[in-house]
């Protein structure tokens, strides 16, 4: 069982982070591609350095460059353990991140692992957030998974999940 106290905000963060696992979902996927390996197109290298990008400069608090592998329209929700949500276009996840990154005095939250769940139609990351929570001398250890749905270069949705496993499910049942 996951156990956190770090607030609300922080919570919202790791959920955001969850949501980051990489779904690449181009036009065309089909469940018949459906294989646990990651397409070595030139897209979806672009997209997964992409993505990575932004897990830097989330880190280093730049939340406007952690934004650019988001689509305009993105929507990106938190699993209920963080306090559940859905934050909609790229001026709802800005708020949602500027608010998630105050929480922490330090931190970071690094992509460990990608899995690609069929040719191009849905990755995840799995994560491991490491962050001393402001007002705090203990630091906070969260292992998640972060799921994206991509299309035209673009992340068009983030799903978090606080359960790998689960995340895997869903990328491989939605897809």
């Amino acid at each position: 069982m996951l156990v956190l106290d770090c607030g609300l905000p922080m919570r919202r963060f790791l959920a955001f982070m969850l949501l980051v696992a990489a779904g690449l979902y181009p036009n065309g996927c089909d469940r018949a591609k459906n294989q646990a390996r990651v397409e070595d197109s030139p897209q979806t290298q672009q997209m997964i350095t992409a993505l990575r990008a932004a897990y830097a400069a989330f880190n280093r608090g730049d939340i406007d460059a952690a934004l650019a592998p988001f689509d305009a329209q993105i929507e990106c929700s938190e699993p209920p353990e963080f306090g559940g949500g859905t934050y909609h276009g790229r001026d709802g996840v800005k708020q949602y991140l500027t608010q998630s990154r105050s929480a922490w005095l330090e931190g970071s939250s690094e992509p460990e692992q990608l899995i690609a769940v069929g040719s191009e139609c849905a990755s995840l990351y799995f994560v491991h957030a490491r962050f001393r929570p402001k007002g705090s001398d203990s630091w906070q250890h969260v292992r998640l998974a972060d799921v994206y749905t991509v299309r035209d270069g673009k992340a068009l949705q983030m799903l978090a999940f606080t359960d790998r496993q689960a995340a895997l499910r869903w990328a491989r049942d939605e897809r």
